[in-house]
């Protein structure tokens, strides 16, 4: 057994580490303001405590935080009428690197009656605080404690040596003076100072106001008051009861500087173990081709942390835009740290949860509105049902497709049920109004609905629908001829038969017969729902934006046509060019019904049009 010769602790001299702070404590070194308007925070909301537990008897008074830059000086000054410090507290906190006076103040006060801590206390009041350093070649702290000790000033430069001194400061609270460095010199602007607030501080629960020292020399007239930045209620701390869709409204074009309005929106508040709040908008979007990147800004007890944060919220809602204020997360997360934390993880289900509650709760109370905004919402919808198939089961009650007949909304129980009595367990859906014009007209006239399902994404989707609904399958109207559209099946006419597949150029061109209610059409060109949904996928993934080419679409040949007996009467009058001109016009006008025409076959087709025109 080996001997235990000598043990110990690591200790570490400020003057090793004061360089590493200055230089990495934060990648960012706008935080710093963060950090120490967070304190002065902190020392508000404790004094507050003290006063609602009857530790202490306050007047009633304004709290606030004063941040003063003075460009003259180099200094920038935030002051507090918080709890301020005593000499020994100042020596305890400010003096030993990383000691939180934070921690030890909610393990004192802030627990309820379980023994769990409470919220409300910001940051620490120890490492934070040193961020100061990052942009300061000294920093002052004067402060005066509310249990009325004598005030106390601090003075510490960048090497980590500092003094102290007695104070003559009469007001309760904590003022700390930044001396900016050169290399920083930029911070001292009015314009980045108040950028920086606003990014940060926009929502911190206790008053901030802005001013310049410049001021308090000019005139009354001349003057500017002292400029509140923040909103200290903002709308995600409010009670989704206690606010109007015009606030909601207001509220999203004011963070994301986005002037349309939101689509809708979802007021989260939740509470233990999960304890979050937050609301997640669903943008406006003019087109398919507009940006689809969202925007989730996190915060910590109202304390801005980071923007677009990929981790709290599910991929497949991550166009949406929202804000979380996440106060079980440190003030100082990382993404590693997401990525891995088992409550994050929660908050993302929570979310998925509220989100598919509301798009049920708009289809079963106010199906009209939401019919509205389907439309702009069903990129989301269907994407996440893709994704995730708990969402998709909550949700799918709520997923519409429009009638290409009728331009109604229709869930796919209300279209199997409309259907039922006519074609049981199939779905028919075209993917372009106009191109399949015809198809669409032919079970029109049927009585039979089509649904439109004219993006990208719906085609992939809908394989989620029938993998979750046995036995109910999607077809295209040009995929088959479906029983509704026939009289019955018909002989193969081998003549002609030879004659398409020589004028379309293709001897592997499949060709059938049958008779077809729809008397008009001479020809309809089908090809195989999977095969084709395959070409589709593919075309996707190669984000091919070319003319079509053609696939293995075969040709049906409707016998009750008169242009088919035509051509009939024209190959026993032995004429059978003029049989193999009219066949070659019928094949691209099915060509054209069932998809756009190559450039090559657009030429010919115009060119045979034009000849067919001489000869009447």
């Amino acid at each position: 057994m080996s001997e235990n010769i000598k043990k110990g602790g690591i200790s570490v001299d400020a003057e090793h580490l004061f360089p590493i702070i200055k230089k990495w404590l934060y990648s960012d070194k706008d935080i710093f303001l963060r950090e120490i308007v967070s304190n002065a925070s902190d020392a508000i909301t404790k004094l507050k405590r003290l006063d609602s537990l009857g530790e202490i008897s306050l007047p009633d008074q304004d709290y606030r935080i004063d941040v003063v830059l003075d460009k003259t000086a180099g200094t920038l000054t935030v002051s507090d009428n918080g709890i301020g410090m005593t000499a020994e507290e100042l020596e305890k906190y400010i003096c030993s690197i990383a000691l939180s006076g934070a921690v030890e103040f909610i393990q004192k006060y802030e627990k309820d009656e379980s023994g769990k801590p409470q919220e409300g206390i910001i940051g620490h009041f120890g490492l934070g605080f040193y961020s100061s350093f990052m942009v300061s070649d000294t920093v002052t702290v004067e402060t005066k404690s509310y249990t009325g000790a004598p005030a106390v000033k601090w003075v510490c430069n960048s090497d980590g040596e500092y003094e102290t001194f007695e104070s003559d400061r009469e007001e309760r609270g904590t003022s700390v003076i930044m001396k900016i460095t050169e290399d920083e010199s930029a911070l001292l602007s009015e314009f980045k100072i108040k950028n920086i607030l606003e990014k940060y501080c926009s929502f911190m629960p206790v008053p901030i106001f802005y001013s310049n020292a410049e001021d308090a020399d000019k005139d009354d007239e001349d003057k500017k008051e002292p400029e509140q930045i923040n909103d200290t209620t903002p709308l995600w701390m409010k009670a989704p009861s206690e606010c109007t869709d015009d606030e909601y409204k207001d509220f999203y074009k004011k963070v994301f500087g986005d002037f349309k309005d939101p689509l809708f929106w979802v007021h989260i508040n939740a509470e233990y173990p999960l304890n979050f709040k937050g609301i997640i908008y669903f943008p406006k979007l003019n087109s398919d081709f507009d940006p689809i990147e969202g925007q989730v800004k996190l915060y910590y007890n109202q304390v801005f942390v980071a923007d677009n944060i990929k981790e709290v919220i599910p991929e497949f809602l991550l166009m949406l835009r929202g804000v979380l204020d996440c106060p079980e997360l440190p003030l100082n997360v990382s993404r590693s740290y997401l990525q891995n934390n088992g409550y994050v993880s929660k908050i993302a289900t929570h979310i998925v949860k509220k989100v598919a509650d509301k798009l049920n709760g708009m289809m079963n109370t106010d199906r009209e509105n939401y019919e509205k905004i389907y439309d702009d919402i069903k990129v989301f919808v269907e994407y996440g049902c893709m994704r995730d198939k708990k969402f998709y089961d909550k949700v799918k009650g709520s997923i519409l497709f429009p009638s290409a007949v009728s331009g109604k909304m229709l869930t796919v129980d209300e279209y199997l049920e409309s259907a039922k009595e006519k074609h049981e367990n199939k779905i028919f859906y075209a993917t372009d109004k106009k191109i399949q014009a015809q198809y669409i007209g032919m079970y029109e006239a049927e009585e039979a609905d089509v649904l439109l399902l004219d993006r990208a994404l719906d085609t992939q989707f809908i394989a989620t629908v029938e993998a979750d609904r046995e036995g109910v399958k999607f077809m295209r109207v040009d995929s088959d001829v479906a029983d509704i559209l026939k009289n019955g099946e018909a002989a193969e006419n081998e003549e002609i038969t030879a004659m398409f597949k020589e004028v379309s150029g293709n001897d592997a061109l499949e060709v059938s017969y049958a008779a077809l209610k729809d008397e008009k059409t001479p020809a309809i060109m089908n090809e195989d729902e999977q095969d084709r949904r395959f070409a589709d996928l593919m075309k996707l993934y190669r984000m091919d934006t070319g003319d079509q080419a053609p696939g293995k679409a075969k040709l049906v040949v409707n016998i009750s046509s008169a242009l088919y007996k035509k051509a009939e009467e024209l190959i026993s009058s032995d004429r059978k060019d003029d049989a193999k001109s009219l066949c070659k016009h019928i094949y691209s006008l099915a060509t054209l019904a069932h998809r756009q025409l190559t450039a090559d076959e657009m030429k010919s087709f115009l060119g045979d049009a034009y000849e067919l025109l001489l000869k009447l």
